[in-house]
């Protein structure tokens, strides 16, 4: 359901396809090749293990908090009226860069099996920029099934600041580049700080904390949080965008106006999703949500979460899912009982450790879900794994002539299934970049 009529279905899947078709990216034989140093094989974490009890399921729990509307309005009547999407993206001002046109450093990063079909690089000053990295993606085909956002495909990545480098005032801070992937041969995209409302909507302040996963369902953004807070997601509305109108390093109210690090927008928080119990815990007694995604194949649709663990811990990482709310006057949100708590409806452990992107997707006729995860490797000059896992076992793709399974992207980020056109997008340090769902599984076996 649209939300409030703001989104018009545009059914232009036959024709997006054919243009994806055609605009097919042929990389350098450099991100065919891998090198020695990436012989290591990684470990096969085998099948999945469901999780039933409740001591196992209770620690997933989430607390629903939303912001008071009072709290909002208050905000929006002293910014001035909320923008959509639309208005951001019609001021883009940031150019990407197909991947012929990046460096070669840029598309070594990309992954060796399957190739790559579209890749992409950032604008020059962001890539010389490493205080700022990217690590989670997702699309207007997670925001509805058509792929079309108003009037344009859109594709959202997060980026987190460095804690330890560049100003003290951005250090941890977050925030979204909205693309513009209406050409897939000149995406231009502009940048978006995400902040939360304080002192009643008297202020904001940036949200400090690293996006790691985050989800567009509907007119919501749900997005990944674990530094010092007992808050597991953070809830955005894409349509309470607030234009800034200072132009300064400060963040929230300022003399003559608002001020966002020098961010043209921000989006305040409507709302987050809490761990009962408080903060989430290096040990996994309560799990902080490290990566996520939407799954369009159940009924309703799911948001999909991994947990953040370091790569090689040997202890079973966690995958599980919450259910969406169907009820109109929801969307976007989960579905919660009447205590406002988000309960999951399905959980695994696997043997993949240092998990950085998750999908799950269950083919037609076919009983039961597929869970695609991304590893990182541990060394950010080589290549991660990818695991296609289900509770009868897991298979990877084998590349290069000492048959390595190091053969998906470097430091990898989260993943996003764009069901219209088949694509799973994901993102290295340096490049987003799609591939068939239908080519990763071939070379999954």
């Amino acid at each position: 359901m649209k939300h409030r009529g703001r989104h018009r279905r545009r059914r232009r899947g036959a024709a997006l396809r054919a243009v994806l078709a055609g605009t097919a990216l042929a990389l350098t034989a450099a991100a065919t090749v891998i090198s020695a140093s990436q012989a290591t094989t990684a470990g096969d974490p085998g099948a999945l293990k469901p999780l039933t009890s409740p001591s196992d399921t209770g620690a997933l729990r989430l607390q629903e908090n939303l912001v008071p509307a009072r709290t909002l309005n208050r905000l929006a009547a002293s910014m001035g009226r909320p923008v959509g999407v639309d208005a951001v993206l019609r001021t883009a001002d940031h150019r990407m860069r197909a991947g012929a046109q990046c460096s070669s450093g840029d598309r070594d990063s990309l992954p060796l099996s399957p190739a790559v079909t579209r890749a992409y690089c950032w604008d020059r000053a962001e890539g010389a920029d490493t205080a700022w990295r990217p690590a989670s993606v997702t699309t207007s085909g997670d925001a509805d099934d058509d792929g079309v956002w108003g009037t344009h495909r859109v594709i959202l990545t997060g980026w987190t600041h460095s804690t330890t480098t560049g100003p003290a005032a951005e250090r941890g801070l977050a925030r979204v580049a909205f693309v513009d992937a209406d050409d897939p041969a000149r995406p231009v995209y502009r940048w978006v700080l995400l902040v939360v409302p304080v002192d009643g909507g008297r202020d904001y302040r940036g949200l400090s904390s690293r996006v790691s996963g985050m989800v567009w369902h509907q007119d919501k953004l749900l997005v990944t949080t674990r530094t010092g807070s007992a808050d597991a997601l953070y809830v955005y509305d894409l349509d309470r965008i607030q234009r800034t109108t200072v132009d300064g390093p400060a963040i929230g109210r300022v003399p003559g106006g608002w001020s966002a690090d020098g961010h043209g927008y921000v989006m305040p928080a409507v709302g987050s999703y809490r761990l009962p119990a408080g903060h989430c815990t290096a040990s996994g007694a309560r799990p902080c949500p490290g990566t996520l995604s939407l799954d369009r194949t159940t009924a309703p649709e799911s948001l999909v979460a991994g947990e953040w663990t370091a790569p090689g811990d040997d202890r079973r990482t966690r995958l599980w899912r919450y259910t969406f709310s169907d009820a109109p006057e929801r969307g976007g949100l989960l579905a919660t009982d009447a205590a406002g708590v988000a309960k999951p409806v399905e959980a695994y452990r696997t043997r993949a450790g240092g998990i950085r992107g998750v999908l799950a997707y269950r083919k037609a006729g076919v009983a039961r879900s597929s869970w695609y995860v991304g590893q990182l490797s541990g060394s950010a000059d080589r290549h991660g794994a990818l695991w296609r896992q289900d509770t009868g076992g897991a298979r990877t793709a084998h590349c290069g002539s000492d048959d390595s399974r190091h053969c998906w992207a470097q430091s990898t980020g989260s993943l996003s299934y764009w069901q219209e056109t088949g694509e799973v997008w994901s993102l290295s340090d340096r490049m987003l970049f799609s591939v068939p769902l239908a080519a990763l599984d071939r070379s999954l076996g």
